[in-house]
């Protein structure tokens, strides 16, 4: 991922993957090159930059009041919380990209998918022979090829309904001053430079790969800090006192709080350290045959890359199965999220670093502020925080965490 960086690029891309991305036109599968490059400075300079995230600071507010004034309709009373996250994090994020949030009966849309993206993840994981023998293929034994193409196609569905009705409203003077990244992306497919046209396909792969990615990572992430934090009261405790010296009881959280949330940093990193949100990476394949730690990895061999069990590792970590975010305070080298540690890098390292990261810690820290600062939490007939494990590309709970809000004092109110 560092010394070898460029040789690791490549992707070994499942059968499901290639239909779910037009054989491989996305970001996350798409093979190292010049075309790959072009998709990624896209997306990090448009979307991912201190410039594209502030300008969208003011999507990511109202969704979070938003948040706020639904749970505030729900005092006393258990919610599924995971959920509540989950359309949380999925309106923020279609909001940056298009300017679009859904609200009342299309709720069931997020959650379908979620359930869709979810499922899709499972097959690309399933074990295939098309994958282990490539001559199987055109016979797509086991269906996971054709359940791949049936569920991805409902994604596309989706995305050109949201086209459609951009292409429409481009037509008007409704879009003279603005310029979202999904108007970017339409207005790429019509030119005629070869060096930065895209066409409609890349398009709807990129927009898969920024959706559920934003969404999935986050909520996932949100989802086990929350679990742990009610299984340490006393942690618990101490960010709700860290928020309310920064904040102040009767006061909004606001991103210029973030940086001095240093408790609340830690929280954060901590849960990424034990609960990574893709435990093995995506996988590596080396594009010719290379000597590694004396090890012979021959050419487009498929590599994955433990962070779990890293992230776990007596020999980088004392009580490594403990969550103690104190770890992460007060340390002469600080962790971050670039991959320059080798014992803590949960999005990646290298070239192929994870794209979102810079707005995944933002969303994340605001959410997890915000819920902490303006609600305190209780699980419902004194259960303990379900903790149990499942795998697909994404580390998840299975099952989802219900809590009961209880407001603190006005605080939730200042939302309204």
């Amino acid at each position: 991922l560092k010394d070898h960086d460029a040789i690791f690029a490549n992707r070994d891309i499942p059968v499901a993957a290639i239909k779910g991305t037009f054989g491989g036109l996305d970001i996350v599968w798409r093979s190292n090159g010049p075309e790959l490059h072009k998709l990624r400075k896209l997306v990090v300079s448009e979307i991912m930059s201190n410039k594209g995230l502030n300008a969208c600071y003011e999507f990511r507010r109202r969704e979070i009041r938003h948040m706020v004034k639904n749970i505030n309709g729900k005092i006393g009373s258990p919610i599924n919380l995971s959920e509540q996250i989950f359309l949380t994090t999925f309106n923020v994020t279609v909001n940056m990209l298009w300017g679009g949030s859904l609200n009342g009966e299309e709720l069931n849309l997020g959650l379908e998918f979620k359930d869709r993206f979810e499922e899709f993840m499972r097959l690309m994981v399933e074990p295939n022979v098309s994958d282990m023998f490539p001559v199987l293929r055109p016979f797509d034994l086991q269906g996971i090829e054709s359940k791949a193409k049936k569920n991805i196609s409902w994604f596309y569905e989706f995305f050109e309904s949201v086209m459609e009705q951009r292409r429409k409203l481009g037509e008007g003077p409704k879009m003279a001053d603005s310029k979202d990244f999904l108007q970017q992306l339409l207005e790429l497919n019509q030119t005629g430079d070869v060096k930065t046209s895209l066409s409609m396909k890349e398009i709807n792969a990129v927009l898969l790969n920024i959706v559920s990615g934003a969404t999935d990572t986050t909520f996932t992430t949100m989802e086990w800090a929350m679990t742990e934090l009610l299984r340490h009261p006393d942690k618990l405790r101490r960010v709700v006192d860290e928020l309310d010296a920064i904040i102040g009881g009767p006061n909004i959280v606001e991103e210029f709080h973030l940086p001095r949330l240093l408790y609340l940093e830690a929280v954060v990193k901590e849960t990424l350290r034990i609960h990574p949100p893709a435990p093995l990476l995506m996988p590596h394949m080396p594009s010719e045959p290379i000597v590694v730690a004396g090890y012979t990895i021959p050419k487009n061999s498929n590599i994955f890359f433990n962070v779990w069990a890293i992230q776990r590792d007596a020999e980088f970590w004392e009580d490594p199965f403990q969550f103690e975010p104190e770890r992460f305070l007060n340390v002469i080298e600080k962790r971050n999220y670039k991959g320059n540690s080798f014992d803590f890098f949960p999005f990646g390292s290298g070239r192929r670093i994870c794209v979102g990261i810079s707005m995944a810690e933002k969303i994340m820290m605001l959410l997890l502020a915000t819920l902490l600062h303006c609600f305190e939490w209780e699980l419902s007939n004194g259960r303990k925080p379900d903790v149990k494990e499942q795998l697909r590309l994404v580390l998840s709970k299975v099952e989802p965490l219900v809590a009961v809000p209880i407001a603190r004092s006005s605080n939730s109110m200042q939302y309204q």
